[in-house]
């Protein structure tokens, strides 16, 4: 379903002044109190904990860091290079790969990513031209076993679940739309997918996502300069407007869950528009009322 935005709101403080050339994937981690996201084009993991200000930055010797999930060893996550998921280790630097999920041959990327209450990562990559349908969705097992879901994807993205376990989301940024599916969590299978949000008439492109305990989606809209926050039902229930043009994911984070953060991109400026955004490549954040849900962890089931 799709509907014009309406009257928005600004109200947002930047938590990270940075130079992110694509800022991507912030998760919270609620047992160190710490929040990490990547710059995809920087082939950078980053750690920032609010409570102190310390800043950790991982640089990789990977063309893209593209995907991000907490696992289920403490100090460990689960990182997308290229095509190839590894374990990284936050306290040892060191890194192992689990699998790769495409021939390293194809011109594609791993992009958005999460997990499920069974511990399974749900990823899709991307054409790297950024054109053509050349990407695919699938689902990562603890093991390293890579399931093929569907394909005839151009940018993957918009990965998120229901509270329930029972809804995936998942998007097409250049086709401007966002689908819904039936989740089975038992068998992890998807079924009756639907549109859940049309862009195609303004052209916004849907970037990343995280659901909070109503149900409701909060969507970065890339170009736009807003994030959207829509109902079950598809419908937007809340805008807020950005110092920048180009918002690329969520996630709701903070001691009880409910900061939203926001990550940005300098990717696609020019020279006039970076000058007008000082913050784009930031980390920014906003203060909301309903809370997230603590992000899962690869490999690690949660209780039925």
């Amino acid at each position: 379903m799709s509907r014009p935005f309406p009257a928005f709101e600004t109200a947002f403080r930047c938590v990270v002044p940075g130079q992110d050339v694509l800022g991507e994937t912030p998760l919270w981690c609620s047992e160190t109190q710490s929040l990490l996201w990547l710059d995809i084009d920087g082939g950078r993991l980053q750690r920032f904990r609010p409570a102190t200000g310390r800043h950790d930055v991982f640089t990789f010797d990977a063309r893209y860091a593209g995907s991000l999930a907490l696992a289920s060893v403490p100090g460990r996550v689960l990182i997308g290079l290229d095509l190839g998921l590894f374990v990284f280790d936050l306290g040892t630097g060191e890194r192992q790969l689990l699998c790769q999920v495409e021939s390293p041959e194809r011109d594609n990327r791993l992009n958005d990513g999460r997990c499920d209450a069974r511990g399974r990562f749900w990823v899709g990559t991307m054409d790297n031209q950024l054109s053509r349908p050349n990407g695919a969705f699938y689902r990562v097992d603890p093991s390293g076993a890579v399931h093929h879901l569907f394909g005839d994807v151009i940018v993957s993205n918009t990965v998120a679940f229901s509270p329930a376990q029972d809804v995936l989301y998942f998007s097409d940024t250049r086709r401007f739309v966002t689908w819904q599916f039936a989740m089975d969590i038992s068998t992890g299978t998807l079924s009756d997918r639907q549109v859940f949000v049309d862009h195609s008439a303004t052209r916004f492109r849907p970037d990343g996502a995280c659901v909070d305990a109503q149900g409701f989606m909060w969507n970065a809209i890339f170009g736009s300069g807003r994030v959207v926050r829509y109902t079950p039902a598809g419908n937007v229930d809340r805008v807020i407007e950005l110092p920048v043009t180009n918002p690329t994911c969520v996630c709701l984070g903070g001691p009880d869950l409910k900061t939203l953060y926001i990550t940005t991109a300098l990717k696609f400026l020019d020279r006039s528009q970076l000058r007008r955004e000082p913050l784009a490549g930031s980390v920014l954040a906003i203060e909301v009322d309903v809370p997230g849900v603590p992000e899962h962890r690869f490999g690690a089931a949660s209780p039925a």
